[in-house]
């Protein structure tokens, strides 16, 4: 709750201890299209290659936010690691909302303006995921534009480029036009931390603060790992 994502070195962890330190904070989310290993959909394949068209995980975006219940917290360890390059960075999105500094953050009018809104999170893996059957349909759900922390009680941003396409409530044009605001503001570095990934790290994060992008810049070497991620609750605001 203090830190929002957390980074340990040198965990080597069998597929059943990551299942089962993963099970420790809560039941398993199932990834609605993912292909994942050991013969457990719990245990989703993060993979990226030279025979690979795209990297998990490629822009800004909270894990599956179009589930009715986005997931709570992502466990990932990876397995193996490129030689230089392939960082994750995580964006704050409290700060994104109010940060310390007030010209980081959304303006008080802006706020006030987005407090009762609404957005339409959608999916489509359609193709998404070579040679892999999907889990389950692709989700939609209608979350909160800011959502309150279940846990912190504090106000967080909830709307990325990965899964949010409409803000209802308002016209296209307008929606598009607040939505290209809003992901161009999670850009800021203000907001960022950036990991590392070595053989044998693990990071984990909470979904219901925190936006993600995974940078795929060591082409065409390998990064490769296992996430086991956490259901989450419905988010509500206030």
């Amino acid at each position: 709750m203090k830190h929002l994502v957390l980074f340990f070195r040198d965990q080597r962890m069998t597929p059943e201890q990551h299942t089962a330190f993963g099970e420790r904070f809560g039941e398993l989310h199932i990834h609605p299209a993912a292909p994942y290993g050991h013969d457990k959909p719990a245990l989703m394949k993060i993979h990226a290659d030279k025979n690979s068209k795209r990297n998990n995980g490629d822009a800004w975006h909270s894990d599956v936010s179009a589930d009715e219940e986005p997931p709570m917290v992502s466990i990932l360890h990876l397995h193996q690691s490129p030689s230089s390059g392939g960082d994750t960075l995580f964006a704050n999105m409290y700060d994104a909302y109010d940060a310390y500094d007030a010209y980081e953050a959304l303006s008080d009018p802006l706020k006030a303006f987005l407090d009762p809104l609404e957005a339409l999170h959608q999916s489509d893996y359609t193709g998404f995921y070579r040679d892999h059957s999907p889990q389950r349909e692709n989700p939609s759900a209608i979350h909160p534009v800011i959502r309150t922390h279940p846990v912190t009680g504090r106000q967080t941003l909830y709307v990325n480029s990965g899964f949010t396409r409409r803000i209802r409530g308002v016209t296209r044009v307008e929606s598009d036009a607040l939505l290209r605001l809003l992901f161009e503001h999670v850009k800021n570095p203000t907001f960022h931390c950036r990991f590392s990934w070595q053989l044998n790290s693990v990071a984990m994060w909470d979904n219901r603060c925190l936006q993600h992008m995974a940078v795929w810049d060591y082409y065409p070497e390998t990064r490769s790992g296992i996430r086991v991620t956490v259901k989450g609750d419905r988010p509500f605001h206030r």
